[in-house]
């Protein structure tokens, strides 16, 4: 009689066994990448049934899509809160690109960089590649708005300018999970570029330029 209550009191709910089956899942993600998800991993590592996990992930397609949005979401809302501490948008972008070629961050480019190539065949997954694209897209885009009219930032398309600087750093970042030299010191050469696309004063995007020091940046300078 004393077992039954035992085996009945360790029971989960189903909102805490879902939360530990995508726990899992995530966590497989970030070790051994968006392709090593399985119902049968993620049963595994849980302890529990197979078919226990089936039940709340019908199909292994829509559970990597899933993990994969929570894991880049998770990311984009903690930058979007790191650029609203800073005062202006020229620091905020300063430290967006200081945060974004941050190698501790490679667990999360591996998994970008492994759900565009699986998103091929996985219409669900290439729809919240889509979705989270986007999403960094507008939290980029927001901040070079907010220096054009803060005047300081000499650009008139700030969409366009959103959209290259995710894709260098995207390709910056892809570099570096296979630890090619061939472009050595890629923030500083991130900073340079940007800076000229954005039209802020040279040097001022790297770490310790000008928005460190309280000059007020020109295009000019």
């Amino acid at each position: 009689m004393s077992s039954t209550i035992q085996k009945r009191a360790a029971r989960k709910t189903p909102a805490e066994r879902a939360a530990e089956i995508a726990e899992a899942a995530k966590e497989i993600a970030l070790e051994q990448g968006l392709s090593a998800i399985t119902l049968r991993k993620v049963a595994a590592r849980v302890g529990v049934a197979s078919g226990l996990v089936a039940h709340y992930q019908p199909n292994a397609e829509a559970l990597v899509a899933g993990i994969f949005s929570t894991i880049v979401a998770a990311e984009t809302e903690e930058v979007a809160g790191l650029l609203e501490a800073q005062p202006t948008p020229l620091e905020q972008l300063g430290t967006l690109l200081e945060t974004l070629m941050d190698s501790s961050r490679l667990d999360v480019t591996a998994v970008w960089v492994e759900a565009w190539t699986l998103g091929r065949r996985n219409e669900a997954l290439a729809a919240c590649v889509r979705e989270q694209m986007d999403a960094w897209q507008a939290v980029v885009q927001r901040v070079v708005e907010a220096g054009i009219d803060a005047g300081e930032f000499d650009t008139f398309d700030a969409p366009s300018v959103a959209w290259q600087i995710l894709g260098m750093v995207d390709g910056l970042n892809a570099q570096a999970l296979v630890r090619w030299d061939g472009v050595s010191d890629r923030g500083t050469h991130l900073a340079r570029a940007v800076e000229g696309m954005v039209g802020a004063a040279r040097g001022s995007l790297l770490p310790g330029g000008v928005q460190h020091t309280g000059m007020t940046p020109s295009p000019d300078s």
